[in-house]
């Protein structure tokens, strides 16, 4: 039987053209967080399987691909559980290995420490545009400053990114805190055991709208007075800084003054220091789902995509259940996979990419005449030029179409003898 061609669901194969653009960006993150102060770390792929499902990371622990025990400990016979057969799985994001990885290094590592993480992950998720089972993940972090500094060199670092990777295309970061989340519930009347229901809802908001959201809450058994209380609140805010304090003064009963203050102050400090165009919104229907968040929590939407292409928060509770002390945290992760797919429908082209010459040689070239060629093009390539060599197909044409998709522009022929 013929071995199968096709990657497995979910997976993919990337062509040349493809990677030239993925490289393109990396390298574009990384040296852009580095200006930052961020440093590069790696962990491994694989986590223990208890790590993985301790209840942080909240959908996603459906989707962990987990890893079969080996050998004398794979015991298929007297197994009665699934903790009996996995004992390690693949990541499927690159925040809990880093909290891991903190608490383990902590020691070795500056207070705050500033991570940029650059990886693959892996989830069982249902594979569509955009979204593959294995996919590569930007994050930096910031780990050890409780200050409000962290979101903003957070923001500003993402934003600059952002702005240099996609110079076209605009974006909007909108931002929340999981505390006035909280607190806009409990001023409307919700009991505290029903929040997390409630958020679950609000968080369909893009998908269902405000009056499907509405809808969903009054079926779901709350009052009628709570829920037409939460959405008039929710339309009246405002999204900018001063919509912001505004609102804390209304919360003043449920939510302290330094959580809204905080808040405006991020917003504020961002709009004055950032230098790439983007918007910066309030939007109180942000939820985000990993259970790990503790406070500021951030999402970016841009042109060109229909769902989010970057976000991330506060996780302050995180590094706590590895070492039994809680640490201040703070992460932003670029949906990498999702600008790709931006840029590959823009055409693909990378900015500035080096000469492309492509220098074809007829079979059968005397090998004196050979040498030749090949000097000649390391003299291109020591001049800068990016030079190919390469047998000359019979068809040609044909050959030269599919250089051309890889970038190639320009050709040089080399036959046995001089044509006439």
């Amino acid at each position: 039987m013929a071995l199968k061609k096709k990657p497995v669901t979910g997976m993919r194969d990337i062509l040349p053209a493809e990677m030239q653009v993925r490289e393109y960006v990396m390298n574009q993150i990384r040296e852009t967080y580095r200006g930052f102060g961020f440093t590069q770390i790696e962990t491994p792929c694989v986590e223990h399987i208890g790590n993985l499902t301790s209840k942080q990371g909240g959908d996603n622990e459906k989707l962990i691909f987990k890893i079969l025990k080996r050998g004398e400990k794979l015991k298929l016979e007297t197994a009665e559980s699934e903790s009996d057969l996995a004992e390690e799985g693949l990541r499927y994001d690159l925040t809990l290995p880093l909290a891991r990885y903190y608490s383990n290094n902590e020691a070795q590592l500056p207070s705050p420490f500033k991570a940029l993480q650059m990886g693959s992950v892996w989830r069982a998720d249902r594979p569509q545009k955009g979204r593959f089972r294995q996919f590569t993940q930007c994050d930096i972090d910031i780990l050890g400053d409780a200050s409000s500094m962290a979101e903003i060199e957070l923001i500003l670092a993402t934003a600059t990114a952002l702005g240099r990777i996609c110079p076209q295309n605009a974006f909007t970061v909108r931002i929340n805190d999981r505390e006035i989340l909280r607190g806009m519930a409990l001023y409307c009347g919700f009991a505290q055991d029903s929040l997390d229901q409630v958020f679950i809802i609000l968080d369909k908001m893009d998908k269902i709208g405000m009056e499907g959201v509405e809808s969903e809450l009054l079926e779901a058994g709350h009052s009628a007075e709570s829920v037409a209380q939460y959405t008039k609140l929710l339309a009246e805010v405002g999204h900018d800084a001063a919509g912001v304090r505004k609102l804390g003064e209304v919360l003043a009963g449920v939510l302290p003054k330094e959580v809204s203050d905080g808040l405006a102050y991020i917003m504020e400090t961002v709009g004055d220091v950032a230098e790439t165009e983007f918007s910066l919104s309030f939007d109180p229907t942000l939820v985000r789902g990993m259970s790990y968040y503790t406070g500021t929590i951030f999402e970016v939407s841009m042109e060109g995509f229909g769902g989010s292409v970057a976000g991330g928060g506060r996780y302050d509770k995180m590094i706590g259940k590895f070492t039994g002390k809680d640490a201040p945290a703070c992460g932003f992760s670029i949906g990498f996979e999702r600008i790709i797919t931006i840029l590959m429908d823009q055409g693909g082209k990378v900015p500035g990419e080096r000469q492309k010459k492509a220098y074809l040689v007829e079979k059968g070239m005397d090998a004196a005449r050979f040498h030749e060629i090949l000097k000649q093009a390391m003299a291109e390539r020591r001049q800068g030029a990016q030079v190919l060599v390469s047998v000359m197909n019979k068809n040609k044409k044909f050959q030269k179409e599919q250089l051309g998709k890889e970038g190639y522009t320009e050709f040089a022929e080399f036959y046995r003898e001089a044509l006439k």
